[in-house]
């Protein structure tokens, strides 16, 4: 499991308005929460926060964060749970952290990584990759940051599942260990939907499923409205 340092400073500032100050001097405005803990608002320097996402780059990390207050100071385990963006220039706008015992058992998804190439696909096999992370349990640092799946001796019509992933001894693998990870198809028995075969079963599936009551209704109609007209004749 990645782990890095962070420093960020207590804000005693709140609101839109405050926060836009914030971004305009180089800051980024969060909060820090956790099971029994106080909201804390943060602001931390831009450059150095986003020099460390790209260290991160979407993995599992665990960040120490050094959090001051005027001459106190203090360091917290967290993680990153969200993080807000300009929707037009992708700036960060907003960080949230959620604090985190070391000690403590948890579920978090960890990515699978296929490596080299499998000699089925070589041929003309055709590489299914269905499940690309897995959910494995354990303390926090014991997590890696993916598993590999060595796939170069798949022939065609061979597949690798979950038991067949190295989970470290110290994690509970929380899936089927039986759940297909990588299959390599045979051309042959795979069928290729085009669109026009896709909205075709799409719109034969809707016709199967519309209810019946509208035809019978119609004809009731129908029926309610000869009657009607023969009624009125007999008058």
């Amino acid at each position: 499991m990645l782990q890095l340092d962070l420093n960020a400073n207590v804000r005693s500032t709140q609101g839109k308005g405050a926060a836009r100050v914030l971004r305009s001097n180089g800051l980024t405005p969060a909060v820090l929460y956790g099971p029994g803990v106080e909201p804390v608002s943060l602001e931390l320097d831009t450059k150095s926060f986003t020099r460390s996402l790209l260290q991160i780059n979407r993995r599992n990390a665990v960040i120490d964060l050094d959090i001051k207050e005027g001459k106190k100071k203090s360091i917290r385990h967290v993680v990153i749970k969200e993080l807000q963006t300009h929707p037009i220039n992708d700036k960060l706008m907003h960080a949230d952290f959620c604090e985190i015992s070391l000690e403590a058992q948890m579920v978090l998804d960890v990515p699978v990584e296929l490596t080299g190439v499998s000699k089925g696909v070589e041929v003309g096999g055709i590489l299914q990759f269905t499940t690309t992370k897995v959910q494995l349990r354990g303390t926090i640092l014991d997590f890696p940051d993916s598993l590999t799946l060595d796939i170069s001796d798949l022939e065609i019509e061979d597949g690798l599942s979950c038991k067949d992933l190295d989970v470290p001894k110290e994690l509970e693998l929380m899936v089927d260990e039986d759940k297909q990870v990588v299959f390599i198809a045979d051309p042959a028995k795979v069928k290729i939907i085009t669109w026009e075969e896709e909205e075709e079963e799409r719109l034969a599936t809707e016709a199967a499923e519309a209810p019946e009551v509208e035809g019978e209704a119609a004809a009731e109609t129908g029926e309610d409205a000869k009657e009607a007209k023969e009624e009125k004749a007999a008058e």
